[in-house]
């Protein structure tokens, strides 16, 4: 099938934006650097620090990534335009997921649409012919709008013992609406892809969907020094059949997807900016001339990004080496896909876009995670790769 045309895959202010990434480079060196973007142009700045966790541990973050000497590499289009192309050229650097030694942490049902469609997934067991009936029935029981409720609130309280009353209380009410918020490990550290890499789904599922999100940047001070887009990739039968599956639901060769590029925050992408940010999502088959398009806003998330974070680490858990956050989605795609009543799952061959005006595009292709180019590439390799480049005496990053 002919594509639509990709999202930009830029910030819409480029210009001004403070981009931070990953590409491999063959020849020589042979491995991943380290990437700034300044003016449309990349900069390799793994000589003056091997790792974007240690990166982010720089006092002077942003006044660093404007003002540090690299290597150019070109124009920042030539890899993005390589990445999607038919046959890349190996002499172009690849775009790589944009954070390295970093956990990879996600949070789950923060929407209250997300909240109904969990519910939704547990109650038909995993069984996506039953998931339209079950909406129905849900949502005449109680009801679309959750989001006015404040999670851990006396009035979140009331509503859960009503439900319980009813006998319609559900784990996933717990986590949207009860105090604690449901943060779990996505993937583990280097296994992330990124911008026109394949993404993957586990062999058995029947039913799954992309989760675009945006993903907070958080170094080992708990502080959030910038944020990207992200794909939770989610399979919904094999979550639906046991909540003690997610492990399984969620961490699979390629599902984890992060990119293009991570953007700093400064005077002009803030915080705030992600709070008040539109995340889109277009979803193209390949064989059957599917397409879908949605949006999110994250003004409707039901906890605060930062209280997400500080949920996630804090006295009672740290992160020496920083994590990413996902932060949760609103978008579980139900639109019918073949035959009334079925739903959406993926195909072979779909391409996924996620995108925000203030963060670029994210573009991926789903196929089977064993068939897939498999994750070799981990903390011992980079630590290897590293030193035999010279490099492991340059963390110079300041604590």
């Amino acid at each position: 099938m002919t594509h639509t045309p990709v999202s930009a895959p830029l910030p819409a202010d480029l210009a001004g934006a403070l981009l931070v990434g990953r590409v491999w480079r063959g020849g020589e060196i042979n491995g991943p650097c380290v990437v700034v973007v300044r003016e449309g142009q990349v900069f390799d700045i793994t000589a003056q620090v091997p790792t974007v966790s240690e990166l982010f541990e720089r006092a002077d973050l942003p006044a660093f990534v404007r003002n540090v000497q690299g290597e150019a590499l070109g124009p920042v289009q030539r890899l993005t335009d390589n990445a999607l192309a038919a046959q890349p050229d190996a002499e172009v650097p690849q775009l790589l997921a944009p954070c390295d030694l970093q956990a990879l942490k996600a949070c789950g049902v923060t929407f209250a649409v997300s909240l109904l469609e969990r519910v939704i997934e547990e109650q038909a067991g995993g069984d996506k012919a039953r998931a339209d009936t079950l909406r129905a029935s849900l949502l005449e029981s109680i009801g679309s709008d959750l989001s006015s409720i404040r999670p851990g609130s006396p009035e979140a309280e009331q509503l859960k013992q009503a439900f319980i009353a009813r006998g319609a209380w559900s784990q996933y009410m717990e986590v949207g609406i009860g105090p604690y918020a449901e943060v779990f490990s996505k993937s583990q550290p280097m296994s992330a892809v990124g911008y026109g890499a394949d993404v993957g789904l586990h062999p058995d599922s029947k039913w799954n969907n992309p989760e675009p999100e945006i993903v907070l940047a958080v170094n080992s001070r708990r502080e959030v020094v910038g944020a990207a887009l992200g794909n939770d990739v989610n399979l919904r039968d094999i979550e639906g059949r046991s909540a003690l599956l997610l492990g399984k639901a969620k961490d699979n060769n390629g599902s984890c997807s992060i990119g293009p590029f991570i953007r700093l925050f400064d005077g002009d992408f803030t915080i705030d900016t992600v709070r008040n940010a539109e995340v889109r999502l277009a979803i193209e088959g390949e064989d059957d001339g599917f397409r879908l398009d949605g949006a999110s806003m994250m003004r409707q998330i039901s906890r605060d990004p930062l209280d997400l974070v500080a949920q996630t680490s804090g006295a009672h858990h740290q992160y020496p080496d920083g994590f990413m956050l996902f932060l949760g989605t609103m978008f579980s795609p139900i639109q019918d896909r073949g035959a009334a009543g079925a739903g959406f799952t993926h195909h072979l061959g779909d391409r996924v876009t996620i995108s925000s005006p203030a963060l670029g595009s994210l573009v991926n292709h789903v196929h089977r995670s064993d068939q897939i180019a498999p994750w070799t590439f981990g903390v011992r390799a980079l630590y290897k790769n590293l030193a035999a480049r010279g490099l492991l005496g340059n963390a110079n990053g300041e604590k």
